[in-house]
Order: structure tokens, then sequence, then C-alpha cells
């Protein structure tokens, strides 16, 4: 059940600490960059996720999906890509659309997980999990779209600026 505190710290510690750091240096914080930061530092551990847990991710797609052990590779390998573009200033605003489309796409494999109790991750939970994974969802869709997207910048992001 440690799998989503993991994310989470992954999420916002880069945020966490450059708003620390400003605070103690009176400087101003960009808390797109670091919330960028953060998304891809989170879409890499996916992305390692895929590789270090393969097997736990293929029991997490149904036995009627064709070539698992590939797409659980191909998908890796996907979130990889975000996770190093959200990096890169020319490719941020594509990864995070990106990265939106893969946290829905992808949530149905968790549901299947969930109800069947198999995967990793908390999913041995059962159905009860999904209230746990399904706020999450939620975050991180909303962490991408509210500081990660540049169209986004608008009245959310001002009120934050007053923190």
């Amino acid at each position: 059940m440690t799998t989503p505190i993991i994310i989470l710290a992954l999420l916002t510690l880069p945020l966490t600490l450059a708003f620390l750091a400003s605070k103690l240096n009176g400087s101003s914080l960009d808390k797109r960059r670091y919330a960028l930061w953060g998304l891809g530092i989170t879409f890499i551990f996916f992305s390692i996720g895929h590789i270090v847990k393969t097997e736990g991710m293929v029991e997490m797609l149904p036995p009627w999906v064709p070539y698992r052990l590939l797409l659980i590779y191909l998908t890796g390998a996907l979130e990889l890509a975000v996770g190093l573009a959200l990096f890169v200033p020319k490719l941020q605003n594509v990864a995070a659309k990106s990265a939106i489309a893969i946290f829905i796409i992808f949530f149905p494999a968790n549901v299947y997980a969930a109800l069947n109790a198999t995967g990793l991750g908390g999913h041995q939970w059962g159905a009860i999990y999904l209230l746990i994974r399904t706020p999450l969802q939620l975050i991180l869709i909303g962490w991408t779209y509210f500081l990660c997207l540049e169209k986004a910048k608008g009245r959310f992001n001002s009120t934050l600026e007053s923190y």
C-alpha cells in the first residue's frame, strides 16, 4: 500500500523543496517548472515499475489482451518517454497532455486489477483499493492540468501566488 504514498511523494517533492527554498532566500517560485519535474520523476518511476515488476503488471491486464508482456514493455517505454519529455521545455505541454491521456487510458487496467485482486501496488486489496486509486488518479490529473499545462496558467495559478 506504500505505492500511492511513494507516487505522491515523488510528485510533490520538487515543488515542496523549491517552495521552501524560495521562502528561505526570498526568491520567486516557478511553480510550473517544479510541478513538471515532479510529474516527470513520477512517470520515470512508473516506467521503472514496468521493468522491475513486469509479472505484476502483466497480471493487471485481462487474459484476453494479446501480447500482454510486450504491451507492458511498450507502455513502460511510453511512460519513460513522457517522463523525460516533461524536463524538455519545448515538449512539456505535449508531454503533460500525454500524461493526462495516459492517466485516463490506463485507469481501466487498475480497475480490472482491483476488481480481480491481482497485480501489485495495493490491487490485491480488491475493489476497496479503488477508494484509494480513484482519488489518486484525480489528483494526478488535477496536478497535471492545473500546474503543468501552460494554458491553465490563469486564475488558479494566480491564486497560488498569494501563498
